[in-house]
């Protein structure tokens, strides 16, 4: 059965208007969509109605501000209920954003969920303004909407914790892929042609019909083109340890000052961001872009400065030279390096509850990548943590859950959520707050069926039925594999800067006259960025800022070794006694 074409659906009362918009729109994106144009909001809404009882796709829908029955933001805050995935605009005039009416319109839809963003209407044929929006919004939708053909497909079981693990590394590394359950009529035809027997784990085929079966992450990387070893015998000027947002800015700036540059990551590019389903409030991106999407442009950035990459290379080791650092690898590699950049993140914290912790991967997630959501649809879901990773979390999932419920432990949303966040939250209409509550126990056959929440003030506990549990309450620092001449405080997390002389222990560790750097660590040459950082705000834009401005310093550093003047010991420097 052929599949027909996704739905592009524009709203406006004014004929002249609307009669502009559908030839620009049906010019532009006419052989690939099925571009459609209503008159009223009740015309649009019968569209989108026939449109889900036919099962066609809806990526569009552009909506005029002021018409008669219902304005442009109430149109589109009513789509959700009828396609979740589709991606929501209001169309305004050129210069009508300044109008307070327009403006408050804007603002409020915005702060409300009801819409992604506003678009211009076109002033003249071939519009370029018009299509650059109209286009993003178009690319967006394709990136997240895994019912159209993609370069790779997933076939696993719906509770399996390693297909999880596979979907969520793809979705961070940005590569497009379509999940398809073993048990499903798709899953079953597929897994028919390529011949694939019984007792397997995933499978994963490729866009040249390969078929891995169960494929490790190094082998996925592989497939995919991506590096996965750093060059053998290489000494470069830097390595970093981490590839999160903090770890690809200071490959972006390093590399394109012309530093030789490696990057080590063990997992997926992104880190703990790029499981975010949505930043809007990171400088430049005023729409709003996924953690994945974020991390993708920077991979791709500092990739072409001539950064290398070693993806799903876990470092284990860093030995401390004069002056060359060592850092081995799980593989086996060791390489060495002028100066090392620590930006290894955080990794959510475990709930430590063995029943809920057996079902990793099966119903409970740590992070809400895209790839999860889509297995609760129509269901209710529970996401724990107060932070704005939470807050993200548990709105990406009401696109697609039937409910979502945030349990928080403190008596309301902490201050440090953001206030658009908060106000989102407030607004959604399948999500529900719930204060003063921890979850303190949970099962299910295979996978999670239920919960049991406990109210922190009255002590009183009740079972609920859960689709899934998404967990995201605060990080920990991998940092356990570092060396003890790298000071770090009482929860793991690396000093840096004045806080290491400040530190009685890392006062003691540091051996040059000169003070350390900002950024760098008790540790001549070895420096930490980001959520690793002691001190770190824990934010995207931060984390990008302290891997910019720690390649000066690497840069200082450099210059200093090769003068061969960092080598002068403070007289009162000693390795601490155990």
């Amino acid at each position: 059965m052929t599949r027909r074409p996704p739905v592009l659906l524009a709203v406006d009362d004014d004929a002249a208007s609307r009669q502009r918009i559908r030839a620009e729109l049906e010019r532009r994106y006419g052989e690939d969509y099925r571009v459609t144009c209503a008159d009223s909001p009740p015309a649009a809404l019968g569209e989108l109605q026939r449109a889900r009882e036919a099962g066609d796709e809806v990526a569009l829908v552009l909506a005029d501000q002021w018409m008669g029955e219902l304005t442009g933001s109430e149109l589109l805050g009513r789509i959700r209920a009828l396609h979740p995935e589709a991606k929501r605009a209001l169309l305004v005039e050129w210069g009508s954003w300044g109008h307070e009416p327009t403006r408050e319109a804007i603002l409020e839809a915005m702060a409300l969920g009801m819409m992604d963003y506003y678009v211009l209407k076109p002033t003249r044929p071939s519009d370029e303004y018009f299509h650059r929006a109209v286009t993003e919004f178009l690319h967006e939708w394709s990136r997240e909407h895994l019912a159209i053909g993609h370069e790779l497909v997933l076939i696993a079981e719906p509770a399996s914790p390693r297909g999880h693990e596979i979907a969520d590394l793809l979705k961070r590394s940005g590569i497009p892929f379509a999940f398809h359950s073993s048990d499903a009529p798709a899953g079953k035809r597929m897994l028919a042609e390529t011949a694939i027997e019984g007792g397997h784990g995933p499978v994963l085929r490729l866009h040249d019909e390969t078929v891995l079966v169960d494929p490790t992450n190094e082998e996925i990387a592989v497939a995919y083109g991506v590096d996965t070893s750093p060059p053998e015998g290489g000494r470069v000027d830097v390595t970093i340890v981490g590839a999160g947002p903090a770890g690809l800015s200071a490959a972006v700036y390093a590399a394109s000052e012309g530093l030789r540059t490696m990057v080590i990551e063990r997992h997926a590019i992104g880190g703990q961001a790029g499981s975010s389903s949505l930043i809007r409030n990171y400088l430049g991106f005023s729409r709003g872009l996924s953690g994945g999407e974020l991390s993708q442009r920077a991979y791709q950035q500092a990739w072409v400065f001539g950064a290398r990459f070693a993806i799903a290379r876990e470092a284990v080791a860093l030995e401390l030279g004069d002056p060359y650092h060592s850092i081995s690898c799980d593989a086996g590699f060791t390489g060495t390096a002028g100066a090392v950049v620590l930006a290894t993140g955080v990794t959510y914290r475990r709930i430590g509850i063995p029943a809920l912790d057996a079902l990793t991967g099966a119903g409970v997630f740590y992070g809400a990548s895209t790839a999860a959501a889509h297995g609760v649809r129509s269901e209710h879901v529970y996401v724990v943590g107060g932070g704005n990773s939470a807050g993200q979390a548990a709105l990406h999932l009401s696109r697609s859950a039937g409910s979502v419920t945030l349990l928080v432990r403190r008596e309301s949303l902490p201050e440090d959520m953001s206030q658009y966040l908060r106000e989102t939250i407030a607004a959604a209409p399948n999500v529900e707050v719930r204060t003063q509550t921890e979850v303190v126990d949970g099962g299910g056959d295979d996978r999670v069926e239920w919960l049991e929440l406990r109210d922190r003030t009255t002590g009183d506990a009740r079972r609920v039925p859960a689709a899934a549990l998404f967990v995201m309450i605060g990080g920990r620092p991998r940092t356990e594999w570092l060396p003890a001449a790298i000071a770090r405080d009482d929860g793991g997390y690396v000093l840096t800067g004045a806080d290491v002389i400040a530190d009685e222990v890392g006062g003691e560790l540091w051996p040059l006259e000169r003070l350390p750097m900002s950024f760098e660590t008790s540790a001549p040459g070895v420096f930490a960025v980001g959520d690793v950082r002691h001190g770190s705000t824990q934010r995207v834009a931060s984390a990008v800022g302290e891997g910019a401005v720690a390649v000066p310093e690497v840069h200082e550093w450099l210059a200093q070794m090769r003068g061969g003047g960092v080598r002068r010991p403070r007289a009162s420097a000693q390795a601490p006694t155990a």
